[in-house]
């Protein structure tokens, strides 16, 4: 059965390219997926634990143009 890749969902169906948001200290930050991570590697300055089965995203900032990774789950595509 196939996820549905519906308008501000959380899922793990994320592109790069794809426009999200997440919590960040309390409040609302918006950014874009650069990368989807899905083997153990170094990313956002620290070690990544993913694989294809529980993959992780590469996201910038667009106030900060910051990177830093996170879980599907706490990814909202806009």
């Amino acid at each position: 059965m196939a996820r549905n890749r519906g308008e501000g969902g959380k899922g793990e169906d994320l592109e790069k390219g794809d426009k999200v948001t997440w919590s960040s200290h309390g409040s609302r930050a918006e950014g874009e997926v650069e990368k989807k991570i899905t083997k153990r590697t170094e990313a956002g300055g620290r070690t990544v634990d993913a694989s294809p089965d529980d993959p992780q995203y590469k996201v910038r900032s667009d106030k900060s143009g910051g990177s830093a990774v996170h879980k599907p789950s706490a990814l909202k595509k806009k």
